[in-house]
């Protein structure tokens, strides 16, 4: 996997999704020909991943539009929203997943505005690539700027999977240490095994060994031995949500990774594309966290690991106050604190969002 790895794509009348539950052993490919089956891949992490279920909720917006458009500009927007609306509940911690309809539906609402009915299949299909392209660009530009971050012989500690599975398909926090690499330097990855998923262990352990780049996969409740041994000199991880002051939302045992750094005096980096930049929420306490099925604890491959009836918690994600985090690494640039100042400009500074293609 040397080369980027096509996460989501479009078949005609078809979302193709590589299926992420299978993954190290099998590869398989899911095609969803509804907009519910794309909001299901979704919520059974078939696809997962901030940007990756961004990309697969835009291409899933196109199954909501009928005949190319030929039932009227008002029915299309009808089924447009509540594609949006399905869509958006499937898993609700992510903005990259409501950013991406809501940029569907806009670019459907201008284009029919401009007479566009006709062909506005193939103008949304535009703009769904468009999407996609984007956060492949996002995704190298943060490779390079994340990369700098990085001497030669870094030990990086990783958590859950923000590679190329999770993205377009270069990745975010595994974007520096993939430039890192293809420009030479020794790079080892200590790859957290993240229950109770497991994406660290099935997911960026395939990653990383495909690209060929040196790693050592550990239990996530190994991760303090090897910063009070002087083995990790920083974490990098990815984020489902950063909000107005610089609180993080990203896959559970994020925070705990942030505790750890900073009592050991390592910098702690989050990676992440401006779209997963929610500034409509001053702080963490107002981040939905998702909760997901109990079973997914208590089992593991389908194989039960704790007794029968035992109860179980599964909060899929928390959130990392901003005062423990050293920087965070965007296509833009690395912002250092203050984040509330410094987020705040660089949406100010970006260019706006361009207008659908094919316009």
């Amino acid at each position: 996997m040397g080369a980027d790895v096509e996460t989501v794509w479009w078949e005609p009348g078809a979302v193709c999704l590589i299926d992420q539950t299978k993954l190290p052993h099998t590869q398989a490919i899911v095609r969803c020909r509804s907009v519910e089956e794309v909001a299901e891949a979704i919520r059974r992490m078939v696809v997962r991943g901030a940007p990756a279920i961004g990309i697969a909720a835009a291409y899933g917006m196109l199954l909501a539009v009928p005949d190319g458009g030929a039932a009227g500009a008002e029915a299309v927007l009808e089924r447009l929203q509540q594609a949006k609306a399905t869509l958006d509940r499937a898993r609700p911690t992510a903005v990259n997943l409501g950013w991406a309809t809501t940029r569907m539906l806009r670019a459907a609402q201008w284009l029919l505005q401009q007479g566009a009915a006709p062909d506005l299949a193939a103008r949304l299909l535009e703009e769904a690539h468009a999407i996609k392209a984007e956060d492949l660009a996002m995704c190298h530009a943060i490779g390079e700027h994340g990369a700098a971050l990085l001497p030669d012989g870094a030990r990086v500690l990783t958590h859950c999977n923000a590679g190329g599975l999770a993205t377009a398909g270069y990745g975010t926090a595994l974007a520096p240490i993939r430039k890192a690499h293809a420009q030479g330097r020794r790079v080892h990855v200590f790859v957290d095994e993240t229950r109770p998923f497991l994406q660290g262990a099935r997911l960026t352990a395939w990653e990383l060994q495909e690209a060929g780049i040196p790693q050592t996969l550990i239990t996530d409740n190994m991760a303090g031995y090897f910063m009070r041994r002087g083995m990790i000199d920083c974490v990098i991880v990815g984020a489902d949500r950063i909000v107005a002051n610089g609180d993080v939302a990203n896959k559970i045992g994020t925070y705990s990774l942030a505790v750890l750094a900073r009592a050991h005096g390592i910098p702690f980096y989050v990676a992440a594309p401006s779209s997963t930049i929610d500034l409509s929420l001053p702080n963490g306490d107002a981040i939905p966290i998702e909760e997901r099925d109990a079973a997914e604890v208590t089992h593991v491959a389908g194989q039960p690991i704790a007794p029968a009836g035992v109860p179980a918690a599964h909060p899929a994600f928390d959130v990392t106050p901003h005062e423990l985090i050293t920087a965070i690494i965007t296509e833009r640039g690395v912002i250092y604190p203050p984040f509330q100042e410094h987020l705040a400009r660089l949406l100010a500074d970006a260019p706006g969002e361009p207008a659908p293609r094919g316009a």
